[in-house]
This record gives C-alpha cells, sequence and structure tokens, in this order.
C-alpha cells in the first residue's frame, strides 16, 4: 500500500501557504486578464501552479496532478491524485476582495477525496488568514489545531451559493439566509468551518472548484450530491478531460440536503 510521506505533506503544506502569501501580497498591483472561454486569469494563477505542480512532482513522482492551468497527464494507474486551484476565487480575488484560496485537493485510487491542503490568506475565523489541512487518514486541522465540528447542521437556515445560483433556485419555501463569497471551495468549506452555516448549493464547475473542500465535507459526515439525488462522481470527463460537472449540487449532512431538497429546490 502506498502511504503519502509526512514529512514530504509537511513541506507541500508550506509551499501552498507560501503560495497564497505570495497571491496576498500581489493582490493590489494585479493585472487582470482574461482566457479564450471568458473567465478571468492573472499571472499570480500562473505562478502558483508552476510552483505547486513542480513541488508535487518533487515529492510524489508516482502520483498524478491536475491544475486549472496547466496541461495534465492522464494516469488511469495511480496511488493519488493531487487536483491544484491555484487561486479559487480569481475574480474576486482580480477585484481586490478577500475571499479567495490556494486550494490542494487529493483523490485515492478509487477516486475518493481524502485529503485537502486549502489556505485563505485574507478570510480567516476570528483571525487575519485560514489554513485546513487533512491528510490521508488522519484528523481534519483547521489553523492547525485538531477540528471538532459544531452546530446543527441538519436543519438549514443558511447557506453558501455560487453568484449565479439565485436565479436557478425556488425560494418560495427557504426563509433562511445566503452567504455568496465567489470562492466554491469557501462555498464547500463554510458549512464545516462556521458554525451557523448548515449547507451550500452550489452551481456546475470544475474538479479543482471542488476536491479539495469534497475531501473536508467527507471527514466530517458530510457530502455533495446533484440537486436531483444522483451520486457526485468523479468521471474522466470530470479529471482528465477538465469538462465541468452537469448539474447543480447541495452539500451537508445527509440530512441537511434532505432539507435542502425540500426547502431550496431548483426552479421547475
Amino acid at each position: 500500500m502506498y502511504v503519502l510521506d509526512k514529512t514530504a505533506l509537511n513541506s507541500l503544506m508550506e509551499e501552498v501557504i507560501s503560495c497564497g502569501l505570495l497571491a496576498k501580497a500581489k493582490q493590489a498591483d494585479v493585472h487582470r486578464s482574461y482566457k479564450s472561454d471568458g473567465s478571468v486569469l492573472t499571472e499570480t494563477d500562473l505562478e502558483i501552479s508552476r510552483r505547486i505542480s513542480d513541488k508535487v512532482h518533487e515529492l510524489f513522482p508516482e502520483c498524478a496532478f491536475i491544475s486549472e492551468e496547466a496541461e495534465c497527464e492522464i494516469r488511469e494507474s495511480t496511488p493519488y491524485i493531487f487536483i491544484l486551484d491555484p487561486i479559487d476565487g480569481t475574480d474576486v480575488y482580480s477585484q481586490g476582495l478577500p475571499s479567495f484560496a490556494v486550494a490542494l485537493g487529493i483523490l485515492d485510487s478509487n477516486r475518493k477525496p481524502v485529503g485537502a491542503m486549502i489556505y485563505l490568506p485574507r478570510f480567516g475565523k476570528a483571525r487575519e488568514d485560514m489554513s485546513v489541512r487533512l491528510d490521508p487518514g488522519e484528523k481534519l486541522l483547521v489553523d492547525g489545531v485538531p477540528f471538532e465540528r459544531k452546530g446543527d447542521k441538519d436543519d438549514v437556515k443558511q447557506v453558501t451559493m455560487g453568484s449565479g445560483g439565485q436565479v436557478k433556485m425556488d425560494f418560495t419555501l427557504y426563509e433562511g439566509k445566503v452567504r455568496t463569497f465567489g470562492s466554491s471551495i469557501i462555498h464547500l468549506l463554510a458549512p464545516v468551518v462556521f458554525d451557523a452555516i448548515e449547507g451550500c448549493v452550489n452551481q456546475p464547475c470544475f474538479v479543482w472548484d471542488v476536491a479539495a473542500s469534497h475531501a473536508v465535507l467527507l471527514s466530517q459526515g458530510m457530502d455533495i450530491e446533484y440537486t436531483d439525488g444522483d451520486a457526485f462522481e468523479y468521471t474522466d470527463d470530470f479529471l482528465w478531460h477538465k469538462k465541468k460537472f452537469r448539474k447543480d449540487i447541495y452539500a451537508g449532512t445527509p440530512e441537511g440536503i434532505r432539507c435542502m431538497r425540500r426547502i431550496l429546490p431548483v426552479r421547475s
């Protein structure tokens, strides 16, 4: 059985944090450009992608690596798949807003999210920043401290949602609050790390937008499901061919997802 070396994982987490601090330092003067599909790109995305790609290939050459900003080599047989979003929330990042993250997810050989390294340089809980780390088989750490989930997550009164989600959802039965940050990673992470947020509704996006936070959710007895009840899976198209997943999703506890499906359905 292939085991990820702890010292190597420590080094990789240090690089993720270093890249987040780099992004923070460059944010005031960042140059905003666009890809062919209209999405925002900055030179910081590209630099972080190069740095973490080099580090993963150096430390874990047997493992596959996928990044939003780099071509990936299809490796069907691999002990782990590292999946990087160099800056999740590039649009808000390039406008000077605080809700962005460097996010590195880890999938095992069965394509189950089992690890995460997430650093939020300007979006902390009662502090400036926040670090989230989940090594495969280990306990979740938030800001370096073992995490204990709090709050009743089954009764959904507050959700995070993508900025384009409101027009797609039926709010007739929903009496709660909606938080929108501009980062899918933060939207999916929020039901775990913030006591008063119970769930997330997110629109179709890419594997690097969900993998790291999905691992964190699973570690806390929570999950992601499509709004129609179908299971959320890491298919070849989603992984190697970098296509968006096909439908809106809920994230939360099993009961919380059932609650959202009832009180916050997709418009018919």
